[in-house]
C-alpha cells in the first residue's frame, strides 16, 4: 500500500490556475455533488462551518474516490489539533490568522514529523498511515504535506516578507474580507485600498517563489488575481449557492417577476 500523493500539490505544480469550491455543508451528500462538479479542489471549512474532527474524517472518506484534492481550513492553529487532523487524513492544511513569522514556524514544526518538527507519532491509530499499513510512512508523510497559511490583517500584510521566509511554508492565502475589516472597510472586500493590499501580496507572494491562493466570489476581480500571481481560487461556497438558488427559484414562481442577479462578492 502507498502513501497517497497529495492531489492539490500536483495541481499546483501543473502551473494552470486551480479553482476551488468551499464547503460548508456538513453532509456527504454535498460533498459529494461538488466533488464531481469539476472543481481542482474543495475546502472544508473546520473555522466557520459546523464541522468536527469526525465530520471532518467523513468529508474526507466521501471525496477519496474522485479527482478532486480535498483542503481542511482547522478553526486555528493550534498543534494538538493540528497532529490529529493529520492523522485522520489531511494532507493540505490552511491555517487561519497568521500574523507573523513566529507563528508560521511554529505551524511548520506542527505538520512534520521530527527531526523537520514535533508531530507527534501514533500511526497504528492513524487513518493517514492506514493503521500501519503504508510502509514508511513515518519517512514519507512529511513530503506529502501541504501548508498553506492565510494571512488577513494589516499586520499580517506588514509582516507578509517575514512570513514569506520561513522554509517550510508551501502557500499563502489572503482572506479578503477579514483583512478588509482589518483595513477599516468592514463587509467591503472590493473596496480599491482592499484591491491594491491584496495585488500587492499576490506580487510578493510570486516574487518569493511560494504558490498564493484566496476566495474571491467576483469572477471578474478573480481573474484579476490570477493575473496578479494568484494560483488558486475559490470561487464559490456551497451554502451561498443553496442558499442564492433557492431563494431565486422561490421567488420566481411566487412573485412571477424577473430576478436579478444579485451583485458577486470579493471573497472572504
Amino acid at each position: 500500500m502507498e502513501l497517497p500523493k497529495n492531489r492539490f500539490k500536483q495541481g499546483l505544480n501543473s502551473g494552470q490556475p486551480q479553482y476551488g469550491l468551499w464547503l460548508g455543508l456538513p453532509d456527504n451528500s454535498a460533498a459529494e455533488i461538488a466533488a464531481v462538479a469539476g472543481f481542482d479542489w474543495l475546502l472544508i471549512d473546520g473555522e466557520h462551518a459546523p464541522f468536527d474532527l469526525r465530520t471532518i474524517m467523513s468529508h474526507l472518506q466521501a471525496l477519496a474516490p474522485y479527482d478532486v484534492a480535498p483542503i481542511v481550513r482547522c478553526v486555528e492553529g493550534n498543534t494538538a489539533l493540528i497532529k490529529q487532523l493529520l492523522d485522520i487524513g489531511v494532507q493540505t492544511l490552511l491555517v487561519p490568522m497568521v500574523d507573523s513569522a513566529e507563528q508560521a514556524e511554529q505551524l511548520v514544526k506542527a505538520v512534520r514529523y521530527p527531526p523537520e518538527g514535533i508531530r507527534g507519532l501514533g500511526t497504528s491509530l492513524a487513518r493517514a498511515a492506514r493503521w500501519n499499513q503504508i510502509p514508511g510512512y513515518l519517512q514519507k508523510a512529511n513530503r506529502e504535506i501541504c501548508l498553506i497559511v492565510q494571512v488577513e490583517t494589516a499586520t499580517a500584510m506588514d509582516n507578509l516578507d517575514a512570513i514569506l521566509a520561513v522554509e517550510g511554508i508551501d502557500a499563502v492565502f489572503i482572506g479578503p474580507s477579514d483583512l478588509s475589516a482589518s483595513m477599516g472597510y468592514v463587509g467591503d472586500a472590493g473596496n480599491p485600498a482592499v484591491v491594491a493590499s491584496i495585488n500587492q501580496g499576490l506580487n510578493k507572494i510570486r516574487d518569493a517563489g511560494k504558490y498564493a491562493g484566496l476566495l474571491c466570489l467576483d469572477p471578474s476581480l478573480a481573474q484579476n488575481y490570477i493575473k496578479q500571481g494568484a494560483n488558486f481560487v475559490g470561487v464559490g461556497v456551497d451554502t451561498l449557492i443553496l442558499a442564492n438558488e433557492t431563494r431565486k427559484l422561490a421567488q420566481r414562481f411566487k412573485q412571477q417577476t424577473p430576478i436579478e442577479d444579485e451583485k458577486p462578492q470579493a471573497g472572504y
